[in-house]
């Protein structure tokens, strides 16, 4: 699991973000897959460009402070595409 005070998460050159008029949602397309995205998961992979460790991701999508729930949320979602290759 990166360390989310350095960690810099981004998408993949392949990976594309797209609001799927069919499902009426926001998919994550990766190679050979797609990921439904629910709730702010596409508000996070919008702030997923590189230029933010994930600690200013959550940062810019909580109040401050910023509850122990949204940090786990968003630290677990990330971690989990990372894990799958859907992130760097």
């Amino acid at each position: 699991m990166p360390d989310t005070s350095t960690w810099r998460p981004r998408l993949p050159p392949a990976a594309r973000l797209r609001h799927d008029q069919v499902r009426n949602t926001d998919v994550l397309l990766l190679p050979e897959r797609v990921i439904v995205l629910h709730g702010s998961g596409r508000a996070v992979l919008d702030l997923a460009d590189g230029t933010r460790t994930v600690d200013e991701i959550i940062a810019a999508l909580a109040p401050d402070p910023v509850p122990d729930t949204i940090r786990d949320d968003v630290t677990s979602f990330l971690n989990k595409l990372h894990t799958e290759g859907g992130l760097r």
